[in-house]
């Protein structure tokens, strides 16, 4: 599935033993696609010595609220860049 800037998603919960580039504090959690970069191989693949085929790469963006609760400041945001794979929409 591809996604375009505005899109709601939810990142993927899985939890795969070896190198992931899938923060696990951004797992499960809701973000707005704010940019598309371009496809780039798949950096868990290639860590793992594989020759991935290029996947598309996404800036996204969280609310700090959603990734830490009410304490987290007020209209803070994380963004990340994230490949499609660790992407579902919402």
């Amino acid at each position: 599935m591809s996604f375009a800037p505005g899109d709601a998603i939810v990142t993927s919960t899985a939890n795969p033993s070896g190198h992931n580039r899938l923060p696990r504090y951004l797992r499960g959690k809701p973000g707005v696609v704010i940019a598309r970069r371009g496809a780039f191989p798949l950096a868990d693949l290639r860590a793992r010595g594989e020759q991935p085929s290029p996947e598309m790469l996404y800036t996204v963006r969280f609310d700090a609220r959603e990734l830490w609760g009410r304490d987290a400041e007020p209209n803070a945001t994380v963004q990340a860049d994230l490949w499609e794979s660790y992407l579902v929409a919402r």
